[in-house]
């Protein structure tokens, strides 16, 4: 069965940073393409980043120049690293995997407040 595992999150000042990391129990990771998307209430769930098998990455226009995705094979795990963080970045981060099938996490809060 797979899963995928967010940690990372938590409450942080505006401006602050925070690294989210999803591990993933897939046998065959690395042809996955692997994103992050956020949902913050009353609004619909929304990609963040994603970075394909190849490394190719993508962001939202919201959060280009401030939040990078990266992926690390081996250990099954892709990562967001938040830096610069606003109020409006306050949402549940979900991590999903996409191949032959797509895969959700449980979601990590993340909270930017003064």
């Amino acid at each position: 069965q797979v899963q995928l595992v967010e940690s990372g999150g938590g409450s942080v000042q505006p401006g602050g940073s925070l690294r989210l990391s999803c591990q993933a129990s897939i046998s065959i990771f690395r042809f996955y393409t692997m994103g992050w998307y956020r949902q913050a209430p009353g609004n619909e769930r929304e990609l963040v980043a994603s970075i394909t098998s190849g490394g190719r990455t993508n962001y939202a226009d919201f959060v280009k120049g401030r939040f990078t995705i990266s992926r690390d094979n081996a250990k099954k795990t892709v990562y967001l690293q938040m830096n610069s963080l606003q109020s409006d970045d306050t949402a549940v981060y979900y991590c999903k995997a996409d191949f032959s099938a797509s895969f959700w996490g449980q979601g990590t809060q993340v909270t930017v407040s003064s």
